[in-house]
């Protein structure tokens, strides 16, 4: 059976990951969940990633989650845009997040950035997730 969001799919399994306090997560590898695995690494929100071959043609990412003081350091991870209801924003139109606290993803026609990242661009693009 095909998977029609892979990206939320991910998402999910880090999220319940960390509410259940687990040191990694794994989850199929593909070049969108790369590039959004490494702005969330780049962010902060996690430890680290690598891609893990598990048998010849099928790779996976193992991502190590981070915790601050015992409680996950991702409070919230939710999917913006999905398969049936693409979400764009301009640049100027980029609400803030708890304030500025939280990021949005973005893909772009640079690649995919952080909300902030996209600002210092000035580029705009469809907003894939929201982390806190």
């Amino acid at each position: 059976m095909s998977m029609t969001d892979p990206l939320g799919d991910m998402l999910s399994r880090i999220r319940n990951g960390g509410m259940a306090h687990k040191s990694f997560v794994t989850a199929p590898a593909s070049n969108l969940r790369a590039s959004v695995l490494e702005v969330l690494k780049r962010e902060g929100y996690i430890r680290n990633f690598e891609k893990v071959n598990v048998r010849p043609g099928v790779d996976e990412f193992k991502i190590e989650l981070k915790y601050h003081e015992d409680k996950p350091v991702i409070k919230e991870i939710q999917r913006v845009s999905t398969p049936g209801r693409r979400v764009y924003s301009k640049v100027k139109d980029l609400p803030r997040f708890y304030n500025g606290l939280g990021i949005y993803v973005l893909s772009t026609p640079s690649g995919v950035m952080s909300d902030h990242e996209a600002r210092q661009a000035n580029i705009g693009g469809e907003v894939l997730c929201k982390v806190f």
